[in-house]
């Protein structure tokens, strides 16, 4: 149970605190003056502390409070302090807030309002508290573990804690990886873990993102082509599985590959042997593929999509990461990565970092922070910065793009061309917004953070055609 510190000279003031707080379920310890508090301090558990800034009679200039203050700032730096008082002095007040004062109060208080603050205060508190101890612990695993290279990775969570630890102990074996999760929560940094201390560490690592390469060059790209094997094919090209030979080859957007792909792979992934487009020359490769997909191919798979003996080629291993808002542990400290030690967050700043839903989970969290500190006032950054303030809903994307905010006159565009989608558009969202823009592929595309290339491709995966 977490436990209240109450400072202040006036015994009914006190008794009317603690049992506020007790009828709210927590434990309440109150004492009269700034000694007793601090002796206090030294020797309980103390989770958030209420004090008033005046401790003698006829004193009103807040002197021995801002004294208290330090005091108890020194001994507990983390601790949550508010600051109540019946004599109020604005300059005071700024003072002690920005030397890190959780809030300030006026007497009489507002029941409501103090105990909403004690409320939030304690939850950054404990979580705070939490995230040491998985620091702590996080160093103590990685002290154990002989060589193991994270590659950067920034995490506090345990979910992402127990990923780790099976992608390291998948990575010494050569057996085919598969990462599932939603876009923008780390595939990516998982794979380079998988290679970073894989025994093919030091050989060649090629990626390919699929949903990236034009349809009508993906098999190129992928197995290579002698010259002359389709137009503007003017010199003999190597393709991603004669680079990576010997090594490793991450195939990013795995569901979004092709069927006629598809066979090629499966044939790459049973024997090694493959032809390059436009020649009857089998070659022979031995290469480890590690793949990742936000798709659900289950689905795919039921629907003739995607091949079902391919898949469990693939999927050997299956790796998932969870989304952002499933590991809330990890978004502090992937914050104060990502805004450097120049800039600091003030608490309600920080809870709102953690309450909000991060529907573009790390690479939205990363945009967002790469925002407040270009656009930020002062050292310490406020939700303002982050452009929370502005989301209508928990699930609504915005600051995907570091910007800013247009004039009103500014000529806006439909919904659903403000916002860049974090998700994987499925059929029934692309055959929409063909409606909305009437066709125009370009348009459609930039709705949903594609290149056109990308869309094209989902659309033939879903068999969409464009009628003009």
């Amino acid at each position: 149970m977490d436990t209240i510190l109450i400072v202040d000279d006036n015994h009914p003031i006190c008794q009317a605190l603690a049992l506020m707080i007790e009828l709210h379920g927590y434990q309440a310890v109150f004492c009269h003056t700034p000694e007793a508090a601090i002796e206090i301090v030294t020797k309980q558990e103390i989770s958030l502390a209420i004090q008033d800034m005046n401790f003698s009679r006829d004193t009103t200039s807040g002197e021995e409070g801002k004294q208290l203050f330090y005091a108890l700032r020194q001994l507990q730096p983390n601790l949550p302090i508010i600051l109540m008082t019946a004599w109020t002095q604005l300059e005071t007040a700024v003072e002690l807030v920005k030397a890190g004062a959780a809030d300030y109060m006026g007497k009489p208080w507002d029941d409501a309002k103090l105990l909403n603050s004690i409320s939030n205060l304690l939850s950054i508190y404990r979580l705070s508290q939490q995230n040491s101890q998985l620091s702590r612990i996080h160093s103590e695993r990685m002290s154990a573990i002989n060589g193991a290279d994270l590659c950067g990775l920034i995490f506090g969570s345990g979910a992402m804690q127990r990923c780790v630890d099976l992608a390291l102990q998948v990575a010494r074996s050569d057996v085919s990886v598969m990462i599932t999760g939603p876009n923008g929560a780390g595939k990516d940094k998982i794979a380079d873990i998988l290679q970073a201390n894989s025994p093919l560490k030091d050989q060649p690592f090629i990626k390919v993102n699929i949903g990236a390469l034009p349809m009508d060059l993906l098999e190129a790209e992928l197995f290579g082509a002698e010259a002359g094997a389709f137009t503007g094919a003017n010199k003999t090209r190597m393709g991603r599985f004669e680079a990576a030979d010997g090594g490793t080859l991450f195939l990013d957007e795995i569901g979004n590959l092709p069927l006629s792909g598809q066979v090629k792979l499966l044939r790459v992934l049973q024997t090694g042997e493959f032809e390059r487009l436009g020649s009857h020359q089998t070659r022979k490769v031995n290469v480890r593929v590690i793949s990742a997909t936000n798709a659900d191919l289950a689905d795919d798979i039921a629907h003739g999509r995607f091949r079902e003996d391919l898949f469990y080629r693939l999927n050997v291993i299956e790796l998932s990461v969870p989304p952002l808002h499933q590991r809330q542990d990890d978004i502090l400290p992937l914050v104060k990565h990502f805004i450097g030690a120049n800039f600091s967050l003030d608490k309600s700043t920080q809870q709102a970092l953690i309450n909000h839903s991060w529907s573009g989970n790390v690479r939205e969290l990363e945009n967002v922070c790469k925002r407040a500190v270009l656009l930020a006032q002062s050292p310490q950054l406020t939700i303002n910065d982050f452009g929370l303030m502005t989301l209508g809903s928990p699930n609504q994307v915005i600051n995907a793009r570091v910007q800013v905010p247009l004039p009103q006159q500014a000529v806006s565009f439909p919904e659903t061309e403000q916002a860049t989608v974090m998700c994987e558009p499925d059929k029934q969202r692309i055959e929409q917004a063909l409606v909305d823009y009437n066709g125009v592929i370009a348009r459609v595309a930039k709705s949903f953070g594609l290149s056109r290339q990308a869309l094209y491709r989902r659309m033939e995966k879903y068999g969409i055609r464009v009628t003009k």
